[in-house]
């Protein structure tokens, strides 16, 4: 499980949103995420499926890639399902025991919010798939620049964002590795009741905390060593460029958008 998570990694290539600019690609997965909790029904849902099936298509990502990121949030999605199909008790009643009851408006509502959970975490993957911490880093700073006439620090703010992002494959692999030595040593991660198995967790956050902070320290001392500044003087090796692809890409956001706005005007 641990390994199936794949947020924050970056696979290069040479896709049509690949070679898009990243502060592009940042406003319309902010575009995307309006899109798809505006949506008020299942057709709204449905251009939301169609946009996120179209940015992938361009993006060159493999199917599998989106089914392996979709394991580590299950969890989650089981637990958005029981609530629903157990809190909402208005509409018809499809099953009944006692104190309990399951309506079809409960149904409809727990698949609703399943669909809408994986395109989102689906769409704003895709994100960080096809975009390096570099490029990354730049659009952010870019697009909060106008913040600095409040004085505030935009490329510490961009800098922390991007390094906390592109830590998290690092800390997933770690997390595997410790699991890996305690399983050698004789710990027992799987089986075992309830009780136990958050026994068997602190083993694990122990040293992954050590970790992190020791990882933390060295990228400090490393960032001092290079006297980084933030943004105050600071070039840089690429430019971000904008071009024809990203302002179509833009309008086509933009025309979803409008339609799902529509859409939940005439429902």
């Amino acid at each position: 499980m641990i390994k199936d998570i794949t947020l924050g990694q970056y696979f290069p290539g040479n896709s049509v949103v690949h070679r898009m600019d990243a502060r592009f690609k940042l406003v319309i997965t902010m575009l995307f995420i309006v899109m798809l909790f505006i949506g008020s029904n299942t057709i709204a849902l449905e251009v939301g499926f169609v946009f996120t099936a179209m940015a992938y298509l361009c993006s060159s990502i493999p199917v599998k890639l989106i089914a392996k990121s979709m394991k580590p949030i299950l969890p989650i999605l089981a637990l958005t399902t029981i609530l629903n199909l157990f809190m909402i008790t208005s509409g018809m009643p499809l099953f009944q025991w006692k104190f309990i009851a399951i309506t079809d408006e409960a149904v409809e509502t727990s698949v609703f919010m399943i669909v809408r959970i994986l395109l989102l975490i689906a769409g704003t993957s895709l994100l960080t798939y096809t975009t390096s911490p570099v490029a990354l880093t730049d659009a952010i700073e870019r697009l909060l620049s106008p913040l600095k006439r409040f004085k505030l620090p935009v490329s510490e703010l961009a800098m922390m964002m991007t390094i906390a992002l592109r830590f998290i494959p690092t800390l997933i692999e770690e997390t595997d590795k410790i699991m890996s030595a305690q399983k050698a040593r004789g710990a027992d991660m799987d089986g075992g009741k309830l009780k136990d198995k958050v026994k068997a967790v602190i083993p694990i956050i122990i040293p992954l905390f050590v970790s992190a902070v020791r990882r933390a320290g060295e990228l400090a001392t490393a960032m001092e060593c290079r006297c980084y500044r933030g943004g105050e003087g600071r070039t840089r090796m690429r430019q971000l460029k904008s071009g024809a692809a990203d302002y179509v890409s833009l309008a086509i956001t933009v025309f979803f958008l409008a339609a799902v706005i529509f859409i939940n005007a005439i429902d």
